[in-house]
């Protein structure tokens, strides 16, 4: 069996311990395997399956002699690395925004639209967490009609801001307990025992950078140019799996009963209708897998027979970041 060496850049991090885990447990046929970060993380060690690697300090010369790598830094990082990978020949696939929107580079969920991940110049995005899963639960519907706009909230998880924003809501669980002062740093306000509708900077629309993502993001992985997405993004305190609930205006009227069996059989979808006797997930059900569970299925009152209201769950840090970019570099792989 052919190998691949393998980099990961940002291997310290949430997500890039997470890559290293679903790389091992999904059989990738891995050669050559390092772990990239900042200088002040070299020489700490991570764990890979039954071993631990040895985290190396990332300069340009890291991606020599390595067939993928898998990107979980910072934009600015990103952008800053990406040309000395390109110029190594290895494919870079990358978990953060910077390259996102960039006409050049293609835009994967590999369970939507493979085939554009051959488009590369040496460059694959990999898209915002919430926008993975979330048109994984509506991609069994555009394959059967196009969809023409979306309204959505997201109910986001704190890990979607990084290890530190579980250490917060933790703290300030425990704080709740001995009745100390509860501090905020990584959130605007207390998270615990609340809801924080507002995640990303705001924009001169009143939506913020986060909202739009579903927008923009949207309309290039489903190749749908005039999909228009209205967004709000809601902090929660859950520790991990973001949920969204969606409604949808369809081209074509769509009975549920075909919605149903179109999300049944789409790649990467379980239709929740019996989740512990209850016909929706929760956070809790859909934490350390790679599935998107969709529930709720019914009428869209707004739109009559053409809208579809739905609600869905996934592990963002999963199937919403480390596994999808593995699973971009399985279908090269595969080959």
């Amino acid at each position: 069996m052919k190998t691949y060496n393998i980099a990961i850049l940002g291997a310290t991090g949430a997500v890039g311990r997470e890559m290293l885990k679903v790389l091992y447990e999904r059989k990738f046929p891995v050669g050559t395997i390092k772990a990239l970060a900042s200088a002040s993380s070299a020489g700490k060690k991570v764990p890979f399956g039954d071993r631990e690697l040895i985290i190396e300090e990332a300069t340009e010369k890291s991606f020599e002699g390595m067939d993928f790598v898998l990107g979980a830094v910072s934009n600015a990082m990103s952008k800053k690395f990406a040309p000395a990978v390109v110029k190594a020949g290895a494919l870079y696939i990358d978990n953060s925004s910077a390259f996102r929107l960039d006409p050049e580079v293609p835009l994967v969920v590999p369970e939507i639209n493979p085939e554009d991940a051959y488009q590369n110049k040496g460059v694959i995005a990999n898209p915002n967490c919430s926008t993975i899963i979330t048109l994984v639960a509506v991609s069994a519907i555009r394959r059967l009609t196009e969809i023409e706009a979306m309204s959505a909230c997201t109910y986001q998880a704190v890990s979607g801001a990084g290890r530190e924003g579980i250490e917060e809501l933790e703290a300030q669980i425990k704080a709740e307990v001995t009745g100390e002062e509860k501090v905020n740093k990584i959130f605007p306000c207390q998270i615990l025992s609340n809801a924080i509708p507002r995640i990303g900077d705001e924009l001169e629309n009143g939506y913020t950078t986060e909202e739009m993502k579903l927008q923009n993001e949207g309309r290039k992985i489903l190749h749908l140019p005039e999909l228009k997405v209205c967004c709000t993004c809601v902090r929660i305190p859950v520790k991990r799996s973001h949920s969204i609930s969606v409604q949808m205006k369809t081209k074509d009227a769509l009975t549920i009963e075909e919605v149903k069996e179109a999300i049944k059989n789409a790649p990467g979808c379980v239709l929740a209708e019996d989740v512990k006797g209850r016909n929706y997930p929760t956070p809790l059900d859909t934490t350390d897998q790679d599935l998107v569970y969709v529930g709720r299925v019914r009428r869209d009152l707004l739109n009559g027979d053409n809208g579809i209201a739905l609600w869905c769950c996934g592990d963002q840090v999963r199937k919403g970041a480390a596994t999808n970019a593995v699973q971009i570099a399985e279908i090269f792989a595969r080959q």
